[in-house]
């Protein structure tokens, strides 16, 4: 008769992700129920399953990118992404896309996406930006009337890990710093700084109130002293903010509305800017309608002031061009009151197959956008909303609210770091807001371990853009790929 085994001496320790899942706060895909019988664990405690994780992933395994054998030609991976777009529009993406390797980079989310999903991950989902680059970080009006630092494109948001949005941030500072001119100390000092930055956040965030966070805003004249900016900083941000401030319904009436015998119309300026016939208008208007479902009752009610006066197709960005974005003029109480309203087309994320499947309510691509960003951005869109239009999903927000940007391209070291870390902190904040802020900072821990790995794959990373970009651009000059203007 065989012996039976002491089953205490044959079971295994729990991977720390069993234990992670079973008690931190964030569960993947129950974003919106409640534990409110399930006592968390201990900070520290926490902290710990975060540690345990560089068992299984070393934070030391974050520096090397190596091109994978079966790696996709990445000409063929963005024709493929240019499926569904309008066609006419393509080439117009191409040649943003082939004017620089910073601006491949933006365009080439899909690129990258299967990239990040070969390389060694904790395996800690949070919702994630999903296009975290510098120049999707920027400048916005809240409700109150005041001017924030936070995140600003929403379209690749989805359930995913939260080292994915950090890495493409990083690699973005690095390609940005190439082409300002800098040398490889000079980019991997700025690197350094972006990860140092998102750690030391993520570890001040673990011991914050959930209710601290999620009130937590990064208003412009706090944020150069948050961050220790010198005066040339905050002359930059005293600019970036003024122009936002410039940035609202009236300027931007000045600038693309004309009246004409008819009234009030966009003004023609193809394929940038071209005016909606009235069958699309009357489509827009309905899907309007469904999207005011989408309100709070009082933002809805509010809406119900308004008329549409005039709608246009307008062309937006890199990786967007191409998808179907229209802008609506509406008009409220007095011709002085106008409404602009974006209704952008909402497709599914370029790295949606490499990552958790979402709940069946986020199916529509829009209102994932739309739950993305009100997860993620601390001084949301109160306007913010989705809809359906001809069977395509769009999500609906307001245009030139206060929006402005930081203009990297001629930063020098310095503020480019200073504005590299100030981002990575507000990145932190988002993934705080949905994940459990103890483990990732266990995980990251407060050495430079994950700074220098991470600043040595960004390196190496962006040899690779420019390697992309430079096959892009060889492409459109054997007339292999069609591209607006030629180079």
């Amino acid at each position: 008769m065989p012996k039976t085994q002491n089953k205490s001496s044959t079971r295994k320790t729990p991977h720390p992700l069993e234990r992670i899942h079973a008690t931190h706060a964030f569960i993947p895909g129950g974003l919106y129920k409640p534990q409110l019988k399930r006592s968390l664990e201990p900070i520290a405690d926490r902290m710990v399953l975060g540690q345990a994780l560089r068992e299984f992933c070393p934070r030391e395994s974050h520096s090397v990118w190596t091109l994978p054998v079966n790696r996709p030609d990445p000409i063929k991976v963005i024709a493929a992404s240019n499926r569904g777009r309008q066609a006419h529009l393509v080439p117009l993406r191409m040649g943003r896309m082939a004017a620089s390797p910073f601006a491949f980079l933006r365009g080439s989310a899909c690129v990258m996406a299967w990239d990040l999903a070969q390389l060694p991950d904790t395996g800690l989902n949070v919702v994630i930006d999903g296009d975290a680059h510098l120049d999707n970080f920027g400048l916005f009006g809240t409700p109150e009337g005041s001017v924030v630092f936070d995140l600003n494109d929403f379209d690749e948001t989805m359930v995913g890990p939260w080292i994915w949005d950090l890495k493409r941030l990083s690699a973005s500072v690095n390609v940005a710093a190439r082409e300002n001119g800098f040398n490889k100390r000079e980019r991997h000092t700025a690197v350094m700084q972006c990860v140092a930055c998102y750690r030391r956040a993520i570890g001040n965030m673990s011991g914050m109130s959930a209710l601290e966070l999620w009130q937590r805003h990064s208003l412009a004249d706090h944020f150069a002293a948050e961050f220790s900016g010198d005066g040339k900083v905050r002359s930059i941000i005293r600019k970036a903010e003024e122009k936002a401030l410039g940035q609202n319904n009236l300027s931007f009436f000045n600038k693309v509305i004309e009246k004409g015998p008819k009234g009030l119309r966009f003004r023609q300026d193809p394929p940038l800017l071209d005016r909606a016939d009235e069958e699309t208008k009357s489509a827009l208007i309905d899907a309007l309608t469904d999207y005011a479902t989408t309100l709070s009752p009082e933002r809805a009610y509010m809406l119900r002031r308004y008329r549409v006066v005039d709608a246009a197709h307008r062309v937006v960005g890199v990786g967007s061009v191409g998808t179907r974005a229209w802008v609506v003029l509406l008009i409220g109480n007095n011709p002085d009151d106008p409404l602009f309203l974006q209704v952008k087309e909402a497709v599914k994320p370029a790295a949606a197959p490499y990552a958790p499947a979402l709940p069946k309510d986020f199916r529509h691509q829009g209102r994932r956008v739309v739950h993305g960003q009100r997860l993620l951005q601390a001084a949301g869109d109160p306007l913010l909303g989705w809809t359906m239009m001809e069977g395509r999903a769009y999500y609906v927000r307001q245009m030139r609210n206060m929006k402005g940007g930081v203009p990297t391209e001629w930063l020098s070291p310095g503020p480019l770091a200073f504005f590299a870390g100030g981002f990575s902190a507000l990145l932190a904040r988002a993934h705080a807001r949905t994940g459990d802020a103890s483990v990732i900072a266990g995980y990251c821990g407060n050495s430079r371990a994950l700074d220098e790995s991470i600043a040595e794959w960004a390196e190496h990373y962006g040899d690779q853009i420019e390697r992309d970009h430079l096959l892009l651009v060889r492409s459109i000059k054997a007339n292999k790929t069609k591209a607006e203007p030629r180079i």
